[in-house]
């Protein structure tokens, strides 16, 4: 029986630190906003060779996906 209060307490109090811990974006500033806008984003890592409907196919299914650039 104590082994399970033990247990539950433990489970209580790590769960509790991760669940306050709020957590922040660092604010954009005009420089990084300038280079975020200007950059083109990076194809992922794939080996061999990736076809042009892939590319396209990759594509389509970010932007309906709701991924933003």
């Amino acid at each position: 029986m104590k082994k399970i209060v033990l247990v539950f307490a433990i489970l209580a109090v790590s769960t509790s630190g991760a669940l306050a811990k709020k957590a922040t974006k660092p604010k954009a500033t005009a420089a990084t906003a300038a280079a975020a806008t200007t950059a083109a984003p990076a194809a992922p890592v794939m080996f061999g060779q990736v076809s042009a409907a892939d590319r396209e196919l990759y594509k389509r299914n970010l932007r309906d996906s709701g991924v933003k650039k």
